[in-house]
């Protein structure tokens, strides 16, 4: 009966996901670009494949749906923000979606994190960040979305959140459960906001201070899409 259940439930959220394909804005009607990075170091773990395949496929069936414009694969931090910050650079960016691993605060392109350190003047990726901030749209309006566990969730994914936010000067989006097929605990700040859910949402272990362990995505639990949902959903 559980399994039945599931089934029910992904066959019932399908129509939902699919719907937004529908919707989408015809790429010259937009006010600026979507875009959609990956982490293409994430090839093998041990003896199996890793994630890489399914984030590249993931990339074509978005371009087929035109819920975005562009979508690269990338090995580093530096070559991700180099990109962003330089393609198509007649239009302004009103979408940036990561698909890769995060943790509690960051998120990962094989081992080169991306965190609020990161952030930090004088750090390595200071003139990148200001580049792709004078490509963001007016009023806060531009979107960065971490399609990765965990990155939001705990006191330093509130941290970081915040303090992306900021830097950017646009609304970031985030998870703090571990995702895949269910993707839950996805929350968004704006600039000049403080992070308002739960400090312990999403963990299974540890403390908001010092998470131990992230509790998987299911159906039920708080602000859940699904990998095939490309929209935030309203009050999110």
């Amino acid at each position: 009966m559980a399994k039945r259940n599931e089934s029910d439930a992904w066959a019932s959220a399908l129509p939902d996901a699919l719907a937004e394909s529908q919707t989408t804005v015809p790429i010259d009607q937009r006010a600026g670009l979507r875009l959609m990075i990956y982490d293409k170091r994430s090839l093998w773990r041990g003896r199996r494949p890793d994630l890489t395949p399914v984030w590249a496929l993931g990339g074509l069936l978005y371009r087929a749906l035109r819920r975005i414009d562009h979508h690269r694969g990338v090995a580093s931090w530096a070559e991700a923000l180099d990109w962003i910050a330089t393609v198509s650079p007649e239009r302004p960016i009103e979408e940036i979606q990561f698909w890769g691993h995060g943790l509690w605060g960051l998120a990962r392109i094989g081992d080169d994190r991306f965190d609020e350190v990161s952030l930090c003047a004088g750090q390595e990726h200071s003139g990148r960040l200001a580049a792709i901030r004078a490509r963001m749209l007016e009023g806060g309006n531009s979107l960065w979305w971490f399609r990765t566990c965990l990155t939001f969730g705990a006191r330093p994914g509130q941290q970081f959140a915040a303090a992306l936010a900021d830097n950017l000067g646009c609304r970031v989006a985030g998870h703090t459960y571990v995702i895949a097929g269910w993707q839950s605990g996805l929350h968004t700040l704006r600039p000049g906001q403080p992070a308002t859910w739960c400090e312990r949402e999403g963990l299974s272990a540890g403390t908001p201070e010092a998470p131990g362990a992230g509790a998987w995505s299911t159906r039920k639990a708080p602000n859940t899409i699904t990998f095939l949902h490309g929209k935030v959903p309203a009050g999110y």
